[in-house]
């Protein structure tokens, strides 16, 4: 007899968790390149995490918190996977007639440190739970002024997020007094142009998406 269809997905949520998993590997790539913003320095990973924190708003406005959290709990598996993978291919030895300038380069971009790692793990997991925390508690009091409450939230979990990525991963490898100061300026100033605006935007696309028929698995034949 044939099982039961599968629930039906909803076709922003299909495409956001997609583009969220995406998100969380590239960020650490990205994270790489120091960004000038004015005076300031800022790595280039945070445009891949303000679209993670914009993702989980678009998704807790729409679908609610509880889904929301489980695309951040989901959003672990990617992490963890793409950054055992890194490691298996770092341990794996090079072609013998790879470039040594490409085997370097690509040591330096991808050997990041346990402890880098960790702290990453830990920055993503309590910042983007307080985004979607603080955006859905602001939410119950005023459900107008997206743009207030998507801001609000962002920086507030940026603050955090830096807090503890940078205490975790530098503390005790030098001084890091003016790179926290640094980077909260910068991630608060860029939560304040960019977040409002693209949630107002994922939200739309996310109507959009679901005023079509959503995505129905078949049922599978036993």
């Amino acid at each position: 007899m044939p099982d039961q269809p599968a629930p039906a997905i909803s076709r922003s949520l299909f495409v956001f968790a997609i583009l969220y998993g995406g998100m969380t590997c590239l960020a650490g790539v990205l994270g790489n390149k120091q960004i000038a913003l004015g005076p300031l320095a800022v790595e280039a990973g945070i445009v891949a995490f303000l679209l993670l924190v914009i993702l989980s708003s678009a998704v807790a406005e729409t679908h609610g918190r509880e889904t929301a959290n489980k695309l951040v709990l989901y959003g672990f598996l990617p992490l963890i996977v793409s950054m055992a993978l890194i490691r298996l291919v770092l341990a794996l030895p090079a072609a013998a007639d790879m470039e040594p300038a490409r085997l370097a380069a690509f040591d330096i971009i991808l050997g990041q440190s346990a402890r880098l790692m960790l702290a990453g793990l830990i920055a993503y997991g309590i910042s983007q739970t307080l985004n979607v925390t603080i955006f859905s508690a602001l939410r119950r009091n005023e459900r107008r002024m997206l743009w207030l409450r998507a801001g609000v939230a962002s920086m507030l979990s940026q603050i955090v997020d830096t807090l503890l990525f940078i205490t975790i991963a530098f503390y005790g490898v030098f001084p890091i007094g003016n790179l926290l100061l640094g980077q909260m300026i910068a991630k608060v100033v860029l939560s304040a142009v960019m977040v409002p605006p693209l949630t107002y935007l994922f939200v739309g696309l996310a109507r959009r998406l679901d005023a079509q028929p959503a995505i129905a698995p078949a049922a599978r034949e036993g």
